[in-house]
């Protein structure tokens, strides 16, 4: 729905500003978000004040309630007329209990939505729907260190043995510094669900109750910076003076939390940032915040807050030993874009991020005269007993992306399949294995 449809979707109660802009409420906020800390904190009051000054609002500022991490973003109509926004950030679950009790508009999570999360909310519509779940970012959880600790890397399975309290000193790390003092966030946290959920779970393991809790990225991420001996996970904006280290999963190489591995969501602790809209929400401006968080101006706002785009560009990618000599041969001659397309769970249909992704990639693909045949798609999967079954599943997923784009004029310079290669995630556990199944877009 296009904003300027959604300017003429006027409410009982709700007054008209202008022909061009949202209606107004008569009293009490225009919009209630509630959710995670980690949009919460500054992103989301940067789209919200985004949108505000789209609107052609004046005199936009913060208020801040009594509440510890709450907000109001305001704006003044040229009648004078206030206009309200609260955003409340005390955790991703928090927002999918406010949409159950009407105290909220619209849900920020920095996890998907649980199985049953979506049971309970399943009077509000269908949660999962491409138009309901919408990724507004990518985030990667960075593990943060002291600065002066001089271990520079760490798999998952190192990870859950030390917060689940196994690995108790440095020095079994082969660091120094003696006893670990282990920082994380708290249980509403989506940032806790996703580190539960990625490191933790997967290894049947729990957060050891030594582990110091914060609701706050900011207070948590200065703690580990003045403790010699600690160690937390954070949010990328939120490392601030902490030092991060490489994160290896299972086969994969061990990679720092940078911008490009995290927009291709290789990096194994990188995430998405979520807004869950209730599909029969009447509130026009539920569905002005999401587009606008998906818009060009919507994506800069989030690289400026320091998290990562969704806004597709080209890198360059260096051949090494460890590809193989098809894909190195790929990179010395072409560009890879800062997008993998992923599949839903259990299906060979492209999950919501992959079809507001293919938008991106036509819009990229047009705007650089790359129609004809200067595309090349690769597709990669999970281990199987049969190498050749892996091999052709792969190329099936790229030929799964090459019919949506060839519905748009886009003539393929050719369809590769790798098979089980070049793994980004452990093929242990069904997490990994889903991560595995990516297509990458190369372009000539």
């Amino acid at each position: 729905m296009t904003l300027r449809v959604l300017c003429v979707f006027l409410l009982s109660g709700w007054l008209s500003v202008s022909a061009a802009a949202l209606p107004i409420p008569e009293n009490g906020p225009a919009l209630r978000i509630q959710g995670s800390n980690t949009i919460g904190a500054e992103l989301g009051p940067a789209l919200v004040e985004g949108l505000l000054q789209e609107q052609g609002l004046l005199k936009i500022h913060r208020e801040t309630p009594d509440t510890a991490n709450e907000q109001r973003i305001v704006g003044q109509t040229a009648q004078g007329q206030r206009v309200i926004i609260e955003v409340a950030a005390h955790g991703s679950s928090t927002g999918f209990t406010a949409l159950k009790n009407a105290s909220a508009d619209l849900a920020a999570s920095s996890r998907e939505i649980k199985d049953s999360e979506l049971l309970a909310l399943q009077a509000l519509g269908d949660l999962k729907s491409p138009a309901a779940e919408q990724v507004i970012a990518i985030d990667g959880l960075a593990i943060i260190l002291n600065p002066a600790n001089p271990l520079q890397q760490l798999d998952t399975e190192q990870l859950a043995r030390i917060f689940a309290g196994e690995v108790k000193t440095w020095e079994e790390l082969g660091s120094r510094g003696g006893a670990i003092h282990l920082y994380a966030r708290d249980d509403q946290s989506g940032t806790y669900d996703t580190f539960k959920e990625l490191v933790l779970s997967r290894r049947g393991k729990s957060l050891s109750n030594t582990a110091k809790r914060f609701e706050s990225s900011e207070q948590l991420s200065d703690a580990v910076s003045a403790d010699p001996q600690g160690i937390g996970f954070i949010g990328l904006p939120y490392v601030r003076q902490a030092k991060a280290v490489a994160i290896a999963d299972g086969a994969s190489q061990a990679m720092l939390p940078l911008n490009s591995l995290i927009a291709t969501e290789d990096y194994p602790l990188s995430r998405r940032l979520f807004f869950y809209l209730p599909p029969d929400s009447r509130n026009p401006w539920v569905q002005a915040l999401a587009a606008f968080a998906q818009s060009h101006q919507g994506q800069a706002i989030v690289a400026a807050s320091g998290f990562v785009s969704q806004t597709v560009q080209a890198m360059s990618v260096a051949p090494n030993a460890l590809m193989p000599e098809g894909y190195q041969s790929l990179s010395r001659h072409a560009q890879r874009l800062t997008v993998n397309f992923r599949f839903a769970e259990g299906s060979a249909s492209l999950d919501n991020k992959a079809r507001q992704d293919l938008a991106r990639v036509l819009d990229y693909i047009k705007r650089n005269g790359k129609t004809e045949r200067a595309v090349t798609l690769v597709g990669f999967g999970d281990l199987k007993d049969d190498p050749a079954r892996a091999d052709l599943l792969s190329k099936l997923r790229a030929m799964a992306v090459r019919r949506e784009l060839v519905k748009d004029g886009v003539v393929m310079r050719e369809v590769r399949g790798f098979g089980a290669l070049m793994p980004v995630a452990t093929n242990s556990a069904d997490e990994g294995r889903i991560k595995n199944r990516r297509v990458e877009v190369w372009v000539y």
